[in-house]
């Protein structure tokens, strides 16, 4: 059994390719009132069919009242980071708190070299996420005295103001999947974002992924546990019968997502988010009965 200490999280992951212009906007509502904790976005600004994650999550933000927002992930390449950390800090202000910031290393090269970005490996990119994620924690500790100061290699700052101060201290999740990727995340994130249906090995490779992650954090002199283990889930159905992993009936769902909460420490479930009648049947029927049986295993009913 695994219990990496954080509170059940659930919520959805919207894909706004080829949607009407609100879809984003309904599907956070829809989420919102069904009890959801967040509601995120993919983010690929060189798809012309996306409307740009920053700007959607702000108004969804705008146009919410309790559902945390996040891009699942941002682009860092296209997205520099200290603009990134200004704009992060100033959404979650603004909505008292409910920003996160899922971040990635950046894929799809092509598409960022057209959008008239550098092209990287992907050991560089791992290399100017870390630099990247350097810059923005300076940019959030506004009572240092010392100004943004970075030599990176991919990201400079010169005696950069830090600020503006975020409503709350903002999580950095990071989507990845590679061994120095999966170091990164122990290192410096406060969580760890990938998709299931990407993950290598599935199910039975989450034990070997927590492990990395687990090492990469005590070498770093970091606990552990500071680090929450997130997941989406993409291909879901509610069906009459079980055909998979969250394809079946709510109480199949129940116990597949307690089971990967015990078993592998997961804390947040994220669904594919396009369907209005599963989103409301996740928040109603699932995550209040997942909470209730893992805080039975666990020993933890008020």
């Amino acid at each position: 059994m695994s219990d990496y200490g954080h509170d059940l999280l659930f919520g959805t992951f919207v894909t706004p390719a080829g949607q009407p212009p609100r879809h984003g906007v309904d599907m956070a509502t829809a989420s919102e009132a069904a009890g959801l904790d967040l509601v995120s976005f993919q983010d690929h600004p060189y798809q012309p069919s996306f409307l740009d994650t920053s700007t959607l999550i702000t108004y969804v933000a705008s146009q919410t009242e309790r559902i945390a927002v996040s891009a699942n992930v941002a682009s860092l390449p296209l997205r520099p980071p200290l603009s990134l950390a200004r704009g992060a800090s100033t959404l979650d202000s603004l909505s008292r708190g409910r920003f996160r910031l899922g971040i990635g290393a950046g894929a799809f090269w092509d598409g960022i070299a057209r959008m008239g970005d550098r092209r990287l490996s992907a050991g560089q990119g791992v290399d100017a996420l870390a630099e990247g994620i350097n810059v923005i924690r300076q940019a959030w500790e506004v009572d240092s005295l010392e100004p943004i100061t970075s030599q990176g290699t991919y990201y400079r700052a010169d005696s950069a103001a830090r600020g503006p101060r975020p409503f709350h201290p903002i999580p950095i999740w990071v989507g990845a999947y590679k061994p120095r990727m999966l170091d990164l995340t122990g290192r410096l994130a406060d969580g760890w974002l990938p998709t299931m249906e990407y993950v290598e090995g599935g199910l039975q490779g989450l034990a070997a992924n927590n492990a990395r992650i687990d090492d990469a954090a005590e070498n770093a002199g970091r606990i552990p546990t500071e680090v929450r283990r997130l997941m989406n889930f993409m291909t879901v159905g509610m069906t009459a019968t079980t055909q998979g992993l969250l394809n079946g009936p709510p109480e199949v769902w129940v116990q597949q997502i307690a089971g990967m909460a015990l078993e592998y420490g997961l804390s947040a479930f994220i669904i594919g988010g396009d369907d209005p009648s599963i989103i409301a049947r996740f928040g109603a029927e699932v995550a209040p009965a997942v909470r209730e049986l893992v805080a039975q295993e666990r020993g933890t009913t008020r």
